[in-house]
Protein backbone atom coordinates (compact mmCIF):
# COMPACT_ATOMS: atom_id res chain seq x y z
CA UNK A 1 0.00 0.00 0.00
CA UNK A 2 1.22 3.42 -1.01
CA UNK A 3 1.43 6.58 1.21
CA UNK A 4 -1.43 7.97 -0.87
CA UNK A 5 -3.92 4.63 -0.17
CA UNK A 6 -2.48 4.34 3.46
CA UNK A 7 -3.91 8.12 4.00
CA UNK A 8 -6.97 7.65 2.44
CA UNK A 9 -7.69 4.30 4.34
CA UNK A 10 -7.06 6.33 7.89
CA UNK A 11 -9.29 9.40 6.86
CA UNK A 12 -12.04 6.52 6.34
CA UNK A 13 -11.40 4.79 9.75
CA UNK A 14 -11.91 8.19 11.21
CA UNK A 15 -14.70 9.48 9.57
CA UNK A 16 -16.60 6.30 10.65
CA UNK A 17 -15.19 6.69 14.09
CA UNK A 18 -16.92 9.95 14.25
CA UNK A 19 -20.20 9.02 12.35
CA UNK A 20 -20.70 5.95 14.76
CA UNK A 21 -18.53 6.90 18.22
CA UNK A 22 -16.35 4.81 19.87
CA UNK A 23 -17.10 1.46 20.88
CA UNK A 24 -16.19 2.92 24.53
CA UNK A 25 -18.13 6.08 24.45
CA UNK A 26 -21.26 6.06 26.83
CA UNK A 27 -23.70 6.48 24.19
CA UNK A 28 -23.43 3.24 23.27
CA UNK A 29 -24.69 1.85 26.99
CA UNK A 30 -28.19 3.65 27.53
CA UNK A 31 -27.90 5.68 31.27
CA UNK A 32 -29.13 3.68 34.22
CA UNK A 33 -30.84 6.98 34.30
CA UNK A 34 -33.37 6.59 31.61
CA UNK A 35 -33.62 2.53 32.17
CA UNK A 36 -37.06 1.61 32.67
CA UNK A 37 -38.14 -1.24 34.18
CA UNK A 38 -39.37 -4.02 32.09
CA UNK A 39 -43.15 -3.95 33.37
CA UNK A 40 -42.84 -0.46 33.25
CA UNK A 41 -43.20 0.09 36.96
CA UNK A 42 -46.57 -1.60 36.45
CA UNK A 43 -48.14 0.89 34.02
CA UNK A 44 -49.11 1.51 30.81
CA UNK A 45 -47.89 4.44 29.47
CA UNK A 46 -48.63 6.72 25.91
CA UNK A 47 -46.31 6.46 22.84
CA UNK A 48 -42.67 7.05 23.42
CA UNK A 49 -43.25 7.26 27.18
CA UNK A 50 -41.50 4.95 30.02
CA UNK A 51 -41.11 4.17 33.33
CA UNK A 52 -39.22 2.76 36.57
CA UNK A 53 -40.17 2.66 40.14
CA UNK A 54 -38.06 5.53 41.81
CA UNK A 55 -39.16 3.89 45.48
CA UNK A 56 -41.59 1.94 47.05
CA UNK A 57 -43.74 1.07 50.56
CA UNK A 58 -42.97 4.50 51.60
CA UNK A 59 -46.12 5.45 53.39
CA UNK A 60 -49.93 6.69 52.30
CA UNK A 61 -48.08 9.25 49.87
CA UNK A 62 -49.89 12.53 48.83
CA UNK A 63 -48.59 15.14 47.13
CA UNK A 64 -44.78 15.54 45.42
CA UNK A 65 -42.22 17.98 45.17
CA UNK A 66 -38.76 18.29 43.67
CA UNK A 67 -35.40 20.21 44.62
CA UNK A 68 -33.61 21.93 42.20
CA UNK A 69 -31.01 19.30 42.71
CA UNK A 70 -32.95 16.65 42.22
CA UNK A 71 -34.20 14.87 45.88
CA UNK A 72 -37.47 14.02 45.98
CA UNK A 73 -39.95 14.81 48.77
CA UNK A 74 -43.77 13.49 49.40
CA UNK A 75 -46.43 14.32 52.06
CA UNK A 76 -48.16 11.51 53.55
CA UNK A 77 -51.45 11.32 54.88
CA UNK A 78 -50.48 10.69 58.18
CA UNK A 79 -47.44 10.54 60.03
CA UNK A 80 -45.60 6.94 60.51
CA UNK A 81 -43.50 6.38 63.95
CA UNK A 82 -40.66 7.52 61.86
CA UNK A 83 -42.30 10.95 60.47
CA UNK A 84 -45.04 12.40 58.13
CA UNK A 85 -42.38 13.73 55.25
CA UNK A 86 -40.46 11.45 53.63
CA UNK A 87 -37.16 12.66 51.53
CA UNK A 88 -35.88 10.84 48.78
CA UNK A 89 -31.78 11.61 47.09
CA UNK A 90 -30.78 9.88 44.42
CA UNK A 91 -26.67 9.01 45.13
CA UNK A 92 -25.39 7.03 42.92
CA UNK A 93 -26.81 7.88 39.46
CA UNK A 94 -29.83 5.55 38.80
CA UNK A 95 -32.54 8.04 38.87
CA UNK A 96 -33.93 5.87 41.74
CA UNK A 97 -33.59 6.45 45.50
CA UNK A 98 -31.04 5.14 47.44
CA UNK A 99 -31.47 7.53 50.58
CA UNK A 100 -34.61 7.90 51.86
CA UNK A 101 -35.64 9.76 55.73
CA UNK A 102 -38.25 10.79 57.18
CA UNK A 103 -39.07 14.05 58.99
CA UNK A 104 -41.83 16.75 60.72
CA UNK A 105 -44.29 14.98 63.21
CA UNK A 106 -47.97 15.92 60.68
CA UNK A 107 -48.91 14.24 57.69
CA UNK A 108 -51.36 15.94 54.82
CA UNK A 109 -51.30 16.58 51.05
CA UNK A 110 -49.79 19.81 49.98
CA UNK A 111 -46.56 19.87 48.98
CA UNK A 112 -44.29 22.21 46.56
CA UNK A 113 -41.24 24.30 46.51
CA UNK A 114 -41.07 28.13 46.29
CA UNK A 115 -38.51 30.01 46.37
CA UNK A 116 -36.29 27.40 47.54
CA UNK A 117 -37.84 26.35 50.34
CA UNK A 118 -40.59 23.56 50.84
CA UNK A 119 -44.24 23.92 51.79
CA UNK A 120 -46.23 21.58 52.81
CA UNK A 121 -49.62 21.67 54.55
CA UNK A 122 -51.87 19.41 56.83
CA UNK A 123 -55.58 19.70 57.57
CA UNK A 124 -55.63 23.13 59.38
CA UNK A 125 -51.54 24.56 58.66
CA UNK A 126 -49.60 25.33 55.77
CA UNK A 127 -45.68 25.04 57.04
CA UNK A 128 -42.48 26.01 55.37
CA UNK A 129 -39.28 24.69 55.44
CA UNK A 130 -35.81 25.69 54.76
CA UNK A 131 -32.28 24.41 53.67
CA UNK A 132 -28.44 25.32 53.50
CA UNK A 133 -26.17 23.62 51.32
CA UNK A 134 -27.34 20.30 49.73
CA UNK A 135 -28.76 19.00 52.81
CA UNK A 136 -31.51 16.44 52.00
CA UNK A 137 -33.39 17.31 55.83
CA UNK A 138 -34.31 20.65 56.74
CA UNK A 139 -32.41 22.84 58.62
CA UNK A 140 -36.14 23.38 60.34
CA UNK A 141 -37.10 20.43 60.51
CA UNK A 142 -38.87 19.88 64.04
CA UNK A 143 -40.10 23.40 64.10
CA UNK A 144 -40.63 24.53 60.81
CA UNK A 145 -42.36 28.37 59.54
CA UNK A 146 -45.74 28.68 60.19
CA UNK A 147 -47.36 30.69 56.85
CA UNK A 148 -51.38 30.20 57.62
CA UNK A 149 -53.11 28.45 60.48
CA UNK A 150 -56.46 28.19 61.35
CA UNK A 151 -57.77 26.47 58.61
CA UNK A 152 -60.89 25.14 59.23
CA UNK A 153 -60.35 21.54 60.70
CA UNK A 154 -63.41 19.03 59.54
CA UNK A 155 -63.79 15.38 59.07
CA UNK A 156 -64.88 15.66 55.20
CA UNK A 157 -62.68 17.28 52.35
CA UNK A 158 -60.24 18.17 55.03
CA UNK A 159 -57.25 18.69 53.09
CA UNK A 160 -55.53 21.85 52.27
CA UNK A 161 -53.53 21.46 48.59
CA UNK A 162 -52.12 25.19 47.61
CA UNK A 163 -50.34 26.66 44.43
CA UNK A 164 -48.18 29.29 43.65
CA UNK A 165 -48.61 32.25 41.17
CA UNK A 166 -45.76 34.46 40.29
CA UNK A 167 -46.84 37.84 42.07
CA UNK A 168 -45.70 36.03 45.34
CA UNK A 169 -49.62 34.64 46.18
CA UNK A 170 -50.59 31.21 47.46
CA UNK A 171 -53.63 29.77 47.22
CA UNK A 172 -55.49 27.33 48.95
CA UNK A 173 -57.90 25.12 48.69
CA UNK A 174 -60.74 24.87 51.92
CA UNK A 175 -63.20 22.18 50.77
CA UNK A 176 -66.44 21.91 51.69
CA UNK A 177 -67.40 19.76 54.86
CA UNK A 178 -70.70 18.59 53.09
CA UNK A 179 -71.67 17.15 49.81
CA UNK A 180 -74.45 19.71 49.63
CA UNK A 181 -74.92 22.01 52.22
CA UNK A 182 -77.90 20.01 53.63
CA UNK A 183 -79.01 20.61 57.11
CA UNK A 184 -77.87 16.72 57.69
CA UNK A 185 -75.27 15.59 55.51
CA UNK A 186 -75.80 12.96 53.09
CA UNK A 187 -79.76 12.59 54.35
CA UNK A 188 -82.35 12.19 52.38
CA UNK A 189 -85.58 14.37 53.07
CA UNK A 190 -83.03 16.86 54.93
CA UNK A 191 -83.56 20.82 53.52
CA UNK A 192 -80.99 22.43 52.35
CA UNK A 193 -79.25 25.50 53.93
CA UNK A 194 -80.19 28.21 51.93
CA UNK A 195 -78.29 30.36 52.06
CA UNK A 196 -75.57 28.00 52.53
CA UNK A 197 -73.39 29.53 55.27
CA UNK A 198 -70.35 27.00 54.76
CA UNK A 199 -69.18 29.27 51.77
CA UNK A 200 -68.49 31.84 54.48
CA UNK A 201 -64.86 29.92 55.27
CA UNK A 202 -65.47 26.84 53.28
CA UNK A 203 -66.01 25.95 49.26
CA UNK A 204 -63.47 27.87 47.90
CA UNK A 205 -59.73 28.90 47.46
CA UNK A 206 -58.50 31.36 50.10
CA UNK A 207 -55.54 33.38 48.54
CA UNK A 208 -52.13 34.40 51.07
CA UNK A 209 -48.72 35.91 50.82
CA UNK A 210 -46.57 33.26 49.66
CA UNK A 211 -43.88 34.19 52.69
CA UNK A 212 -45.64 36.07 55.61
CA UNK A 213 -45.49 34.13 58.47
CA UNK A 214 -47.90 34.19 61.23
CA UNK A 215 -50.88 34.76 58.71
CA UNK A 216 -54.91 32.96 59.53
CA UNK A 217 -57.30 32.32 57.10
CA UNK A 218 -59.74 34.57 59.18
CA UNK A 219 -57.65 37.58 59.92
CA UNK A 220 -55.68 37.27 56.54
CA UNK A 221 -56.90 35.44 53.66
CA UNK A 222 -58.63 36.58 50.97
CA UNK A 223 -61.66 34.29 49.21
CA UNK A 224 -60.63 34.78 45.88
CA UNK A 225 -62.81 32.01 44.02
CA UNK A 226 -66.23 30.40 45.66
CA UNK A 227 -68.72 27.91 44.84
CA UNK A 228 -65.86 25.30 44.79
CA UNK A 229 -67.04 22.27 46.68
CA UNK A 230 -63.39 20.83 46.95
CA UNK A 231 -60.44 20.91 44.89
CA UNK A 232 -57.60 18.74 45.66
CA UNK A 233 -55.98 19.11 42.13
CA UNK A 234 -54.74 22.95 41.42
CA UNK A 235 -51.56 24.47 39.95
CA UNK A 236 -50.69 27.95 38.48
CA UNK A 237 -50.51 28.14 34.81
CA UNK A 238 -47.62 30.39 33.63
CA UNK A 239 -48.60 30.64 30.17
CA UNK A 240 -51.66 32.19 30.90
CA UNK A 241 -51.43 33.36 34.58
CA UNK A 242 -54.25 31.90 36.06
CA UNK A 243 -54.76 29.22 38.37
CA UNK A 244 -56.69 26.18 37.58
CA UNK A 245 -58.39 23.24 39.87
CA UNK A 246 -60.27 20.54 38.48
CA UNK A 247 -63.28 19.78 41.42
CA UNK A 248 -64.88 17.18 43.08
CA UNK A 249 -68.15 16.70 42.12
CA UNK A 250 -71.23 16.20 44.74
CA UNK A 251 -72.53 12.62 45.14
CA UNK A 252 -75.53 11.03 45.94
CA UNK A 253 -78.24 11.87 43.32
CA UNK A 254 -79.96 9.04 43.49
CA UNK A 255 -78.98 7.95 47.18
CA UNK A 256 -81.23 11.29 47.98
CA UNK A 257 -83.69 11.73 44.86
CA UNK A 258 -84.44 8.14 44.00
CA UNK A 259 -87.62 9.59 42.38
CA UNK A 260 -85.56 11.73 39.98
CA UNK A 261 -82.60 9.90 39.09
CA UNK A 262 -81.66 6.07 38.32
CA UNK A 263 -78.49 4.55 39.71
CA UNK A 264 -76.99 4.69 36.89
CA UNK A 265 -77.98 8.09 36.05
CA UNK A 266 -76.27 8.69 39.23
CA UNK A 267 -73.19 7.13 38.27
CA UNK A 268 -72.80 9.28 35.22
CA UNK A 269 -73.49 12.32 37.25
CA UNK A 270 -72.30 15.44 37.58
CA UNK A 271 -69.32 16.24 35.65
CA UNK A 272 -65.66 16.54 37.09
CA UNK A 273 -65.35 20.01 36.25
CA UNK A 274 -62.35 21.94 35.58
CA UNK A 275 -61.66 25.67 36.43
CA UNK A 276 -60.00 29.03 35.28
CA UNK A 277 -59.78 30.82 38.45
CA UNK A 278 -61.00 34.80 38.49
CA UNK A 279 -60.73 37.18 41.44
CA UNK A 280 -64.39 36.72 43.21
CA UNK A 281 -65.77 33.66 40.56
CA UNK A 282 -68.15 31.63 41.29
CA UNK A 283 -69.05 27.82 40.44
CA UNK A 284 -71.83 27.06 41.38
CA UNK A 285 -71.97 24.59 44.66
CA UNK A 286 -73.12 23.57 46.03
CA UNK A 287 -76.99 25.37 44.18
CA UNK A 288 -75.62 23.72 40.80
CA UNK A 289 -74.16 20.65 39.48
CA UNK A 290 -72.97 20.40 35.79
CA UNK A 291 -74.86 17.45 33.58
CA UNK A 292 -72.77 16.17 31.24
CA UNK A 293 -75.34 14.46 29.22
CA UNK A 294 -77.30 18.12 29.02
CA UNK A 295 -73.67 19.89 28.56
CA UNK A 296 -74.65 22.03 30.66
CA UNK A 297 -74.71 23.33 34.67
CA UNK A 298 -78.13 23.16 36.53
CA UNK A 299 -79.96 23.94 39.86
CA UNK A 300 -79.25 21.00 42.00
CA UNK A 301 -82.44 19.10 43.13
CA UNK A 302 -82.10 20.29 47.01
CA UNK A 303 -82.61 23.57 45.53
CA UNK A 304 -85.41 23.15 43.31
CA UNK A 305 -83.78 21.56 40.58
CA UNK A 306 -86.09 19.78 37.99
CA UNK A 307 -82.87 18.70 36.44
CA UNK A 308 -83.56 20.86 33.37
CA UNK A 309 -84.12 24.40 34.71
CA UNK A 310 -80.65 26.40 35.61
CA UNK A 311 -82.03 29.41 37.64
CA UNK A 312 -79.74 29.47 40.37
CA UNK A 313 -76.62 28.46 38.24
CA UNK A 314 -77.06 32.33 36.39
CA UNK A 315 -73.75 34.39 36.83
CA UNK A 316 -71.81 31.49 37.99
CA UNK A 317 -68.37 30.73 35.65
CA UNK A 318 -68.71 27.81 33.45
CA UNK A 319 -65.75 24.93 33.41
CA UNK A 320 -63.42 24.73 30.59
CA UNK A 321 -63.57 21.40 30.75
CA UNK A 322 -64.97 18.31 32.13
CA UNK A 323 -64.37 14.82 32.81
CA UNK A 324 -66.69 11.54 33.71
CA UNK A 325 -68.16 11.44 37.20
CA UNK A 326 -66.91 10.71 40.25
CA UNK A 327 -63.14 9.89 39.06
CA UNK A 328 -61.57 11.82 41.49
CA UNK A 329 -58.91 14.24 40.77
CA UNK A 330 -56.27 14.57 42.91
CA UNK A 331 -53.65 16.83 41.59
CA UNK A 332 -53.02 18.87 38.72
CA UNK A 333 -49.39 19.87 36.78
CA UNK A 334 -48.91 22.14 33.60
CA UNK A 335 -46.27 20.73 31.96
CA UNK A 336 -43.60 22.85 31.54
CA UNK A 337 -40.12 20.60 30.45
CA UNK A 338 -38.57 19.76 27.56
CA UNK A 339 -37.55 15.84 28.21
CA UNK A 340 -40.94 14.75 27.14
CA UNK A 341 -42.05 15.85 23.08
CA UNK A 342 -42.94 19.08 22.50
CA UNK A 343 -46.66 18.17 22.30
CA UNK A 344 -46.63 18.24 25.58
CA UNK A 345 -44.90 21.82 26.34
CA UNK A 346 -48.40 23.34 28.46
CA UNK A 347 -50.01 19.85 28.68
CA UNK A 348 -52.40 19.85 31.79
CA UNK A 349 -51.70 16.77 33.36
CA UNK A 350 -54.25 15.55 35.80
CA UNK A 351 -53.86 12.54 38.46
CA UNK A 352 -57.57 10.85 38.88
CA UNK A 353 -57.46 8.88 42.15
CA UNK A 354 -60.54 7.09 41.10
CA UNK A 355 -64.14 6.66 41.94
CA UNK A 356 -65.89 4.80 45.17
CA UNK A 357 -69.37 5.79 44.18
CA UNK A 358 -70.27 4.81 40.35
CA UNK A 359 -72.08 1.38 41.49
CA UNK A 360 -73.55 -0.35 39.56
CA UNK A 361 -71.50 0.20 36.88
CA UNK A 362 -67.76 -0.03 37.15
CA UNK A 363 -65.12 2.60 39.23
CA UNK A 364 -63.11 4.18 36.95
CA UNK A 365 -60.33 7.10 37.34
CA UNK A 366 -56.84 5.81 38.61
CA UNK A 367 -55.03 7.00 36.07
CA UNK A 368 -53.43 9.96 35.06
CA UNK A 369 -54.96 12.08 32.03
CA UNK A 370 -53.25 14.98 29.55
CA UNK A 371 -55.10 17.59 28.36
CA UNK A 372 -53.32 19.61 25.67
CA UNK A 373 -53.71 23.51 26.35
CA UNK A 374 -53.05 26.56 24.11
CA UNK A 375 -53.71 29.98 25.06
CA UNK A 376 -55.64 29.32 28.24
CA UNK A 377 -58.03 26.60 27.02
CA UNK A 378 -57.60 22.85 26.45
CA UNK A 379 -57.35 22.06 22.83
CA UNK A 380 -59.10 18.29 22.90
CA UNK A 381 -60.52 15.85 24.86
CA UNK A 382 -58.16 13.75 27.34
CA UNK A 383 -56.21 10.38 26.59
CA UNK A 384 -53.80 8.20 28.72
CA UNK A 385 -50.83 9.91 30.18
CA UNK A 386 -50.48 6.92 32.38
CA UNK A 387 -52.65 4.31 33.15
CA UNK A 388 -52.68 0.01 35.19
CA UNK A 389 -51.87 1.89 38.72
CA UNK A 390 -55.08 -0.17 39.87
CA UNK A 391 -53.19 -3.67 38.48
CA UNK A 392 -56.26 -5.55 38.03
CA UNK A 393 -59.07 -5.50 34.90
CA UNK A 394 -62.35 -4.75 37.38
CA UNK A 395 -62.70 -2.50 39.58
CA UNK A 396 -65.70 -2.98 41.87
CA UNK A 397 -64.54 -0.99 44.83
CA UNK A 398 -61.24 1.65 46.01
CA UNK A 399 -59.78 -1.24 48.08
CA UNK A 400 -59.40 -3.86 45.16
CA UNK A 401 -57.08 -1.32 43.56
CA UNK A 402 -53.09 -1.77 44.09
CA UNK A 403 -52.47 1.62 43.39
CA UNK A 404 -54.20 4.97 43.37
CA UNK A 405 -52.37 7.92 41.46
CA UNK A 406 -52.55 10.59 43.63
CA UNK A 407 -49.55 13.66 43.22
CA UNK A 408 -47.59 14.36 40.48
CA UNK A 409 -44.65 16.65 40.36
CA UNK A 410 -42.34 17.99 37.49
CA UNK A 411 -38.31 17.30 38.24
CA UNK A 412 -35.66 19.91 36.87
CA UNK A 413 -34.71 17.45 34.19
CA UNK A 414 -38.37 17.32 32.96
CA UNK A 415 -39.16 13.79 33.97
CA UNK A 416 -42.35 13.43 35.67
CA UNK A 417 -43.05 11.82 39.36
CA UNK A 418 -46.43 9.95 40.31
CA UNK A 419 -47.22 9.03 43.88
CA UNK A 420 -49.54 6.66 44.89
CA UNK A 421 -51.85 6.88 48.09
CA UNK A 422 -51.97 3.28 49.00
CA UNK A 423 -48.54 1.81 49.64
CA UNK A 424 -46.35 4.82 48.62
CA UNK A 425 -45.07 4.14 45.44
CA UNK A 426 -43.13 6.74 43.54
CA UNK A 427 -43.06 6.10 39.48
CA UNK A 428 -40.61 8.57 37.37
CA UNK A 429 -42.10 8.72 33.79
CA UNK A 430 -39.61 9.69 30.63
CA UNK A 431 -39.79 10.00 27.33
CA UNK A 432 -37.45 7.69 25.08
CA UNK A 433 -37.80 7.39 21.18
CA UNK A 434 -38.40 4.00 19.73
CA UNK A 435 -35.03 2.87 18.46
CA UNK A 436 -36.90 0.79 15.35
CA UNK A 437 -39.03 4.37 15.03
CA UNK A 438 -36.09 6.49 14.96
CA UNK A 439 -33.91 4.07 12.25
CA UNK A 440 -36.92 4.84 9.60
Amino acid sequence: MNYTQSLYTCLIAVMVMAACGSPTEETETPSPYFTADEDQGGLNLGSGLQAYVVAEDLGRGRHLAVNENGDIYMNLREATEEGGIVALRDTDGDGRADDIQYFGDFGGTGMAFYKGNLYASNDSTVFRFTFSGDNLIPDNATAPDTIVSGLPVQTSHAVKPFTFDEQGHMYVNVGAPSNACQEQDRTQGSPAMDPCPLLERHGGIWRFDAEETGQTQLEHGYRFSTGIRNAVALDYNAADGHVYVVQHGRDMLHGLFPDMYTEEESAEQPAEEMFRLSDGANFGWPYCYYDPSQDKRVTAPEYGGDREQAERCEGTEGPVMTFPAHWAPNDLLFYTGDQLPETYKGTALVAFHGSWNRAPLEQKGYFVAAVPFENGAPTGTHEAFAEGFAGVETIEAPSDAKHRPTGIAQAPDGTVLISDSVSGKIWRVFYQEDETMAMK
